[in-house]
């Protein structure tokens, strides 16, 4: 088996990696994936689109996640035409409350960078709050009001974008594990499978948490991603019971179309355990009643978790590996998968397809940490 385009991961960066390079013109491309595409991390995600309610400042990385968000509707728009998928993009807008001064401190120093930024934020008093979600705690000092970030069904995008694949002729492979990369000369020709050898003239990795466990021939892949176990609970109403996203300090819910309210999440170091716990869920659940006391009234109806690809800084890698000829690599989002999809599928496709780096890219080059090692 040859292709044009080999992409290992079949999450949202790798299905979204595939349609854009489709579009750009590629044909002969495979997705191969060590389980079912879209069936990890980006499965287990928020969806929530909220790069400023979750920022303490600008910077490289902010501006990347600002642009990958306004990206999201013209893709909603281009899915729901090419593969008739809603993808329930909701632009209603996010809040972040404060309980305590602590809380109102960190509002305000976010409110004032912002302002200052001149982004689109809003500060509400506890009153503005309560009219805005009349659901939520009483005990609500105030909050900020993002009226740009945004949330998406993840689970209908994951399925858009598999659509668009096997629409649009990409080849995908499941169940199929990478055993290692194949070099020759320093360059990636392909990939070593649990099936067999696939030949590719260029290969991406899009194996998020996994990515570290792929060998480059004989040696581990220079790349360290571990992997950082975060879980949800839900909860199923009658109704809707609140418009927006809601931040805490502790925690966030989200309200789903489909009168689902999702409340996250943890962040723990357990390796590759996607098992639930008790603790979590009774954590979650105190967490989601400080927001919204009503929440109280109902019962967990489904828990799950996802493993996030984290590396040393917290940034993503996105790029070419500096020494290793015709090998992208695209993982490491870690919460922000979901969101970085878009923007991060432009850059591998540009750099794949015409060789064309984004100047303001090298923060995230995968390559930073060898040239820190190297002094």
């Amino acid at each position: 088996m040859t292709s044009d385009v080999l992409i290992i991961g079949g999450g949202v960066i790798g299905l979204s990696v595939a349609r854009e390079l489709h579009k750009k013109g590629v044909r002969q491309i495979t997705l191969v994936d060590k389980s079912i595409c879209g069936n990890e991390s980006s499965w287990a995600a928020a969806g929530m689109l909220g790069p400023q309610a979750e920022a303490n400042e600008t910077g490289p990385f902010f501006d990347l996640c600002c642009a990958s968000r306004d990206l999201f509707p013209k893709l909603a728009d281009e899915l729901l035409d090419e593969t008739g998928i809603d993808i329930e993009l909701d632009r209603t807008g996010t809040l972040y409350l404060a309980f305590t001064d602590e809380d109102a401190r960190i509002l305000h120093e976010r409110f004032r960078w912002q302002r200052k930024a001149d982004l689109p934020i809003e500060h509400l008093s506890a009153d503005a709050t309560l009219r805005a979600e009349p659901l939520v705690s009483h005990d609500v000092r105030g909050s900020l009001f993002f009226p740009h970030d945004w949330q998406v069904e993840n689970r209908k995008l994951l399925a858009a974008l598999r659509r668009y694949a096997e629409l649009n002729g990409t080849q995908i492979v499941e169940n199929c594990s990478v055993k290692s990369l194949i070099v020759e000369s320093g360059r990636v020709i392909g990939a070593e499978t649990n099936d067999g050898v696939i030949h590719a003239v260029k290969t991406v990795l899009t194996t998020g948490a996994w990515t570290s466990l792929i060998k480059l021939a004989s040696c581990e892949t220079p790349i360290k991603v571990e992997p950082v176990r975060g879980q949800i609970i839900a909860f199923q109403t009658d109704e809707r019971m609140f418009r927006h996203v809601i931040y805490s300090r502790n925690g966030y819910i989200v309200p789903r179309m489909d009168n689902r309210i999702l409340a996250g999440s943890t962040t723990e170091y357990v390796g590759f355990d996607k098992s639930t716990t008790d603790e979590a869920a009774q954590n979650l659940h105190a967490m989601a009643v400080r927001i919204a006391p009503r929440i109280g009234e109902f019962n967990i109806t489904d828990q799950w978790s996802g493993l996030r690809p984290f590396t040393g800084d917290g940034l993503p890698m996105i790029g070419s590996l500096a020494g290793i000829d015709g090998l992208f690599v695209a993982t490491a989002h870690y919460r922000n998968g979901i969101l970085l999809a878009p923007v991060t599928a432009k850059i591998v496709a540009d750099e794949v397809v015409d060789g064309v780096n984004a100047a303001d890219i090298k923060t995230f080059s995968p390559s930073r940490f060898t040239f820190a090692a190297n002094g």
